[in-house]
């Protein structure tokens, strides 16, 4: 048998037991600040109907969708010198979910007789892109999602910004966070004469971070808006202070836009909330934020981390009517999405994961041979069953060696139990970080490892 590369996809990744300590500390914090805001689990499938996903991410999402060959003989009968976008449907069905939140929308559908509304529903799986590879950018990568569904009150979107608040509050992260409307931004398609183009123009707005302004003016121009209606951009653009004084002037702009109005009325709501909250991180109104995805209705969230350079770590916003595409409408939901993996770069390049994560165990019983690894196996229950992570070496091998793992292993404590221990009923511990050393009995060793 030939020899095989090993190697995985480009965009994918292998985490090793330091890395995957490092993600479960990640995913524990977030999970347990969804579960104080009253969040419930759910999981759904990886592979969702092609049906139930084109079309709901906009033009560009929907080329990142990975399509999944349909079982058996796909190509029978199938006419290949059609055009892709007629083959395609004919020999791929289904595809790897895009995000969590179509699939969502789904479920509820899906399930609407199953679930208690307002539903609050929280998630962590993996999600798949097409994208192009690069730094804070994977083709496979997790989502935390949390979004409520079934009630359009804006306190909802209060508890979400609290919620980024003490999730980044716990990490040790210092964020930003952005707020906009996709109203306002309709509002602002139509008051430069140009309501039809509102989706083209969020999109180029949405690059405005990565392409800068000089660009987005030309793809602006690409999708067909004239120079005088971008030029009526520009004041957007330029729009400064605080967010009292941005609502302030949108109220001025939008004086004959009712959708702009209602934008900005939800904005000062919110912003009202935000102040009465006293949060910790930052909260700032950026009319240039747009989020690409077309379900977006209302308010939408971008959050950005302060002391590194990388895209935004956590966003969402409203959707009024997601579930209206699969037969349920006038469901009003929200959400949003931690992207752990951009977390995880954020906390690597500042070196903030608490110490002692990748420890495999607290306390390593060193193996003299049988009789004493007779001993250890129960003394090591009885730690194991008061929640004390212990690991008997499985060889009686020489000293150094074992200690060498112990070493390698970060394992803070090295427990000896030989003749004078057996005999006595007791274990000497070693201490590995200053080398001190006490004999104890089974309960004084509980009580000082708990």
């Amino acid at each position: 048998m030939a020899t095989v590369k090993c190697s995985i996809p480009k965009g994918t990744r292998d985490f090793l037991p330091v890395e995957m300590a490092r993600r479960n500390y990640i995913f524990d914090t977030i999970r347990s600040v969804f579960r104080a805001f009253a969040f419930e689990p759910i999981e759904t499938p990886s592979l969702e109907n092609l049906s139930t996903l084109m079309g709901k991410y906009g033009e560009e999402g929907d080329k990142l969708l990975f399509k999944v060959l349909n079982s058996g003989d796909f190509m029978e009968g199938v006419d290949f010198n059609q055009d892709y976008h007629k083959v395609a449907p004919q020999i791929c069905d289904r595809g790897l979910r895009y995000d969590l939140t179509v699939p969502f929308a789904r479920f509820v559908v899906q399930h609407r007789d199953q679930v208690v509304f307002p539903f609050r529903r929280y998630q962590l799986q993996p999600v798949w892109r097409a994208d192009r590879p690069q730094k804070g950018r994977y083709r496979e990568f997790y989502q935390c999602d949390a979004d409520m569904i079934g009630s359009p009150s804006l306190l909802n979107e209060l508890e979400l910004v609290q919620m980024i608040d003490m999730v980044f509050g716990k990490l040790g992260i210092n964020v930003c966070v952005k707020i906009n409307n996709r109203k306002v931004l309709a509002g602002i398609a139509e008051m430069i004469g140009a309501p039809d183009k509102m989706v083209d123009i969020t999109v180029a707005i949405d690059k405005l971070d990565k392409i800068g302004l000089d660009n987005v003016r030309a793809e602006l121009s690409e999708r067909g808006l004239t120079a005088e209606q971008i030029a009526a951009l520009d004041p957007v653009f330029s729009l400064s202070g605080s967010a009292a004084e941005k609502i302030a002037a949108l109220e001025a702009m939008f004086v004959n836009v009712e959708v702009g109005q209602r934008g900005t009325a939800e904005l000062k709501e919110l912003f009202g909330y935000i102040d009465a909250a006293g949060l910790k991180c930052d909260v700032e109104l950026d009319l240039t934020l747009a989020r690409g995805l077309n379900y977006y209705t209302g308010a939408i969230f971008e959050v950005k981390a302060k002391d590194v350079q990388i895209g935004s770590i956590c966003g969402g916003g409203r959707y009024d009517n997601l579930t209206g595409i699969f037969g349920m409408p006038d469901v009003s939901g929200v959400g949003i999405s931690f992207g752990a993996d951009r977390i995880y770069d954020v906390l690597t390049e500042l070196n903030a994961f608490p110490e002692g994560l990748e420890q495999a165990a607290r306390v390593m019983f060193i193996n003299f041979g049988a009789a004493e690894q007779a001993a250890c196996i129960g003394i090591a229950a009885r730690l194991r069953a008061t929640g004390i992570s212990a690991l008997i070496y499985p060889d009686a091998a020489k000293m150094k060696k074992q200690m060498d793992f112990a070493n390698r292993k970060q394992m803070p404590f090295v427990a000896f139990v030989g003749e004078n221990e057996m005999r006595d009923g007791t274990v000497t511990l070693k201490n590995m970080t200053d080398g001190s050393q006490k004999t104890l009995s089974v309960d004084e060793l509980i009580a000082t490892l708990g």
